[in-house]
């Protein structure tokens, strides 16, 4: 995790600088001193099309209270590649416990890189018996006939943004943005397939080992394994809070 923020940071090795009598603001001077604090970037690429002739959904969760895992997940594509190696990532989280519980990685915005992130969390899924909604944007890849038509061979319930704003889907593009600022999944030129299996472990450490704020420093995984924590609720995303939050 090499550009954990400082807070998640002193949960992690509290034990171990309460030996040194560092506390989290010491720990905070430590790095500001040393030039070692993590300066977040932006970085946005337009990856929906939303001009299309497939049917579009009503948004289902805009004032939802998530109270388990697997009761909404939330869909997104981004983009992880340059301007000579074009990837994209297409994620599916749990919005109550943050685990990806599904992804692909392509060189194509081909209908095939959403598909396979939502078969691989429905293979994964826990809670089978419980409602299940999918919250996506306008996309074409998620309204087109064949997307659909797997939601509703497994009884998904589905849900869309409902305006432009990149913001809307907000849980979606913070998870976007901890694997691409924090684990620099796009900071590296490599092929396809060594870009597959950089994600794949970069997805088991976000999942196992990166504590989570909104799930009160449990990991996604933890979170995922019960539903006793009311989690944290986001705020609302504006393009100026919103990499700081």
């Amino acid at each position: 995790m090499p550009k954990l923020g400082t807070r998640k940071l002193y949960y992690i090795l509290e034990r171990e600088l309460k030996t040194l009598n560092i506390g989290r603001d010491k720990l905070f001077d430590i790095l500001r001193a040393n030039r070692m604090l993590i300066q977040p970037k932006r970085s946005y690429h337009i990856t929906t099309n939303s001009h299309h002739r497939f049917r579009e959904h009503k948004d289902l969760i805009q004032n939802i209270q998530y109270t388990r895992p697997e009761q909404v997940w939330v869909s997104d594509i981004t983009y992880i590649g340059n301007r000579n190696n074009h990837q994209y990532l297409s994620l599916i989280t749990d919005a109550y416990s943050k685990k990806i519980v599904g992804y692909c990685v392509s060189d194509s915005l081909s209908n095939s890189i959403v598909i396979k992130a939502l078969k691989m969390a429905i293979k994964n899924r826990k809670y089978k018996e419980q409602p299940l909604i999918h919250h996506s944007d306008r996309g074409i890849q998620y309204c087109s006939d064949e997307y659909q038509k797997l939601l509703r061979k497994h009884n998904i319930i589905v849900s869309m943004t409902e305006s432009y704003d990149p913001y809307a889907n907000a849980i979606a593009e913070r998870v976007n943005g901890i694997l691409k600022q924090e684990f620099l999944i796009e900071d590296y030129a490599l092929s396809l397939d060594n870009m597959r299996l950089l994600v794949k472990e970069s997805v088991e450490i976000y999942n196992t080992k990166r504590p989570h704020y909104s799930c009160y420093m449990k990991t996604p995984e933890q979170m995922h394994n019960q539903e006793r924590t009311l989690v944290r609720r986001y705020k609302k995303i504006t393009p100026k809070t919103f990499w700081g939050y």
